[in-house]
């Protein structure tokens, strides 16, 4: 099984290689090379995370506490760039941080066919809305929080995403209905966690938390959604146990 689900990686993989090669091919060589680092970026955190899940779930439980402790002080550390500012909105975001942290660490000790599941709803559906939206999208979703997200982009993320869920099932052994519904699930919240942390950004006036993963823009810019629809994950499974 676990074969197989690499194979469908893989493939996501290859099409996501076509779409940015799309993408890039009449960009400037700079802004280019920005997005293949991305890509390439983003190639090894999916596999360092999958075989972590699949080989040694004790590993995926450690890099879950130091995604959450290296996010945690880049949130400090936007505050502390900024003199530390706007002292309400900072408790506030720290103690919601706070609740989706606990529930992403609840998720890390779920069974590992379980993650799995969610891990892949989370990366078809960050990879494909990043394509389809540099591909089709026009409409701007939220140009004043993030600018790049899009109509066209959200749409073709969930599409890709809870499609998917019907190909990666057994590794979530529910009900059909259920199935769709968490991956669903998955998907809103890993948008509305992605969508917190852009608007986090714009409140201290920054583009990106840090420059720790080449290509992104820090740790949580990486992944807010995985830390958000894990949350969720965790709530939803458990509520249905």
């Amino acid at each position: 099984m676990v074969q197989i689900i690499y194979s469908i990686i893989l493939s996501y993989f290859v099409l996501g290689g076509i779409g940015f090669y799309l993408i890039n091919r009449k960009r400037e060589w700079e802004i280019a090379k920005k997005s293949y680092t991305k890509f390439v970026s983003y190639f090894f955190i999916i596999h360092i995370l999958f075989f972590s899940i699949v080989l040694k779930p004790e590993l995926f439980r450690f890099l879950s506490g130091a995604i959450i402790f290296i996010s945690t002080i880049e949130l400090i550390k936007l505050r502390k760039f900024n003199e530390f500012k706007q002292n309400g909105f900072f408790v506030v975001s720290i103690v919601l941080f706070a609740i989706a942290a606990s529930g992403f660490l609840v998720f890390s000790t779920l069974q590992w066919e379980n993650i799995l599941f969610v891990f892949l709803i989370l990366s078809i559906f960050d990879s494909f809305s990043q394509i389809s939206g540099q591909l089709f999208g026009k409409r701007k979703i939220v140009p004043n929080i993030s600018p790049n997200k899009t109509l066209g982009g959200l749409v073709g993320g969930t599409l890709f995403a809870v499609s998917s869920s019907f190909l990666l099932g057994d590794l979530y052994q529910g009900k059909s209905l259920h199935t769709v519904l968490l991956a669903f699930g998955v998907v809103v919240f890993a948008f509305l966690g992605d969508l917190a942390a852009s608007y986090y950004k714009r409140r201290y006036n920054v583009k990106d938390f840090s420059n720790w993963i080449p290509g992104h823009g820090g740790f949580l810019d990486r992944f807010d959604s995985l830390i958000a629809g894990g949350a969720w994950s965790a709530f939803y499974i458990y509520l249905l146990s």
